[in-house]
Parts: structure tokens; sequence; C-alpha cells
């Protein structure tokens, strides 16, 4: 049978994909990896069926590897039997926990198939949530700004794990790029915020990104010319009835 790695989406319950919704409703179990996303998957499967897992917060890859091992060996029988899911909030293919988890099966539990079900991610959620367009053409990095970090180079980025904001908007501003903050983005744990000011997010959140646009920017977009026109269009409307001369009454 499959274990299905199903992304979540960036938090809001009504946007998961309907792929994801239907794997969901099929599965006999369905594992999270920690809270946030398991209060997304009970809002579309019940309780009974959610399988926790622990993964110590630390830094020590020993102690992780333990977990991710501890976690396949709880998971691989289950996937054999029937069918699973691990779900994860965003895409499980984008900055996500379930690549270790794959790799633990490929390596301990090869027998047990894998399927990936995408999910929306930050990394485009950020657009709409931001008002940002990223147009036809337009190249887009992705860099991890933790601990106040500022990386530099293309003309726009999406930052993640924004953990010291003031920081990383000094260090962008220096460089010559304009910042917009966002947090906790299409989320209903905690408060959404969108922001340019950086001390309105400096508190330490590990769900915050930031948008970067070199400052002085120029885009040519085909479609500018409407704008352009419409102005155009605008202004001779309005020096035609402003620069014609008043007509005369006459009671004749």
């Amino acid at each position: 049978m499959t274990l299905y790695g199903v992304g979540l989406g960036p938090g809001d319950p009504d946007l998961i994909s309907v792929r994801g919704r239907e794997v969901l409703d099929g599965v006999d179990v369905v594992y999270s990896p920690g809270r946030l996303s398991r209060a997304v998957a009970t809002e579309h499967v019940p309780e009974s069926r959610i399988g926790d897992l622990d993964f110590p917060m630390t830094s020590d890859e020993e102690r992780l590897r333990e977990a991710w091992r501890e976690a396949a060996a709880e998971i691989a029988p289950e996937a054999r039997a029937g069918d699973a899911a691990f779900v994860t909030l965003g895409d499980p293919n984008v900055y996500s926990t379930f690549g270790h988890l794959r790799r633990t099966l490929d390596a301990f539990h090869p027998d047990v198939d894998v399927e990936i079900v995408p999910g929306i991610s930050a990394m485009t959620a950020f657009a709409t949530a931001l008002d940002v367009e990223v147009e036809a053409g337009a190249g887009l990095a992705l860099r991890e700004a933790a601990g106040g970090r500022a990386p530099t180079g293309p003309d726009r980025m999406v930052l993640f794990k924004v953990t010291d904001a003031p920081e990383t908007a000094r260090g962008l501003d220096r460089a010559g790029y304009d910042v917009r903050f966002g947090r906790r983005l299409f989320m209903e744990a905690g408060e959404t915020v969108v922001t340019e000011d950086a001390d309105a997010v400096a508190d330490r959140d590990y769900y915050t990104l930031a948008y970067a646009e070199r400052r002085g920017l120029e885009t040519s977009r085909a479609t500018d010319e409407f704008a352009a026109e419409a102005d155009a269009t605008d202004a001779d409307a309005s020096g035609g009835v402003s620069g014609a001369p008043d007509a005369e009454v006459s009671d004749d």
C-alpha cells in the first residue's frame, strides 16, 4: 500500500487541495509532526485517526536521526498494511520535514511506496498576502534568513525563517532593498501580520517571511501601456470639458 506525503497549504484549512482532502478521507491513519499541522488536519479527519509523532526541538543531528528512525519504524507497518498519510504545512518538498522521513524510509524500509500530494507553500502564498506580483520573466530567489541574516544578490527574494526582522531589515536597507514582512500568512493559529515595519514583527516567530525587492527596480510589461492609455484618455476628456467655452443661453 502507500504512504502519502500531503501538503496542507499555508495553514488555512480551506486552502488544502481537492486531492489532498480526498487522500485524507481515504487513508487509515494520518501522522502529524507538530501542533500546527495537526490543527489543520483535524479540520478534515477525526482525531481518532491522527497519529502524533515526537520530534525533539534540538539541533543535535544524532538525536534527530534517532527520532526519524523511530518515526519511520512506526509508520512503515501502517503503510504496508493499508494507506497512511504524513501531513505537513505548505508543500512536502519545500522546506519540509517530509524529506527527512522519505530518506529514512528509503534507507530502512525501501518496500514502502511513497506518493507526494503537493500543497500551496508560503513561497507562493506570500504573493497574495503581500499583494506582490511576480510577473513573467522576473527572477525570484528563495533564501533563509534566520538569526538576522540579510542575504543579497538577486533583484527579488523571498526570505524564510526571519527570526530577527529588525536586523534583517537593516542589512537589506544598507544593501539597497525595500522589504515587506508577512507573519503567519493564511494561518488560523496566531495573528496574521503584513507590514513594512520590521519593529512590528520584532519578536521571534519561525513563521515570519519577508519579500525583498531591489530599490528602484524597473519593470516593463506589455499591459503597462493600458494604464498610460487610460491616463491619456482621462486627460483628454478632462481637457475637453474644462477647456470648452461656456455656452450662452438665449431666451429667443
